[in-house]
């Protein structure tokens, strides 16, 4: 298993909802609260890295994966 692969399946459950949200409407035109979405990855990838439930390479793989990436493969 990668290390993209562990900081991909090793995550808090809310971490995961939220993502998993995020992706299920990312491509939908019709989502008003994206932005919202967006923000929640943020704000739960911070919490998770602040209480020790994941590393910063870790924080920093994921917000930009899923927040400056927008879920895309690099």
């Amino acid at each position: 298993m990668t290390k993209e692969e562990r900081f991909e399946k090793y995550m808090p459950s809310y971490l995961k909802h939220d993502i998993d949200e995020y992706m299920k409407y990312k491509d939908d035109p019709t989502c008003t609260v994206i932005d919202c979405l967006l923000d929640e990855i943020y704000g739960s990838i911070n919490s998770a890295y602040w209480d020790d439930e994941i590393s910063e390479e870790q924080a920093n793989y994921l917000r930009d994966k899923y927040y400056f990436g927008h879920g895309e493969e690099k």
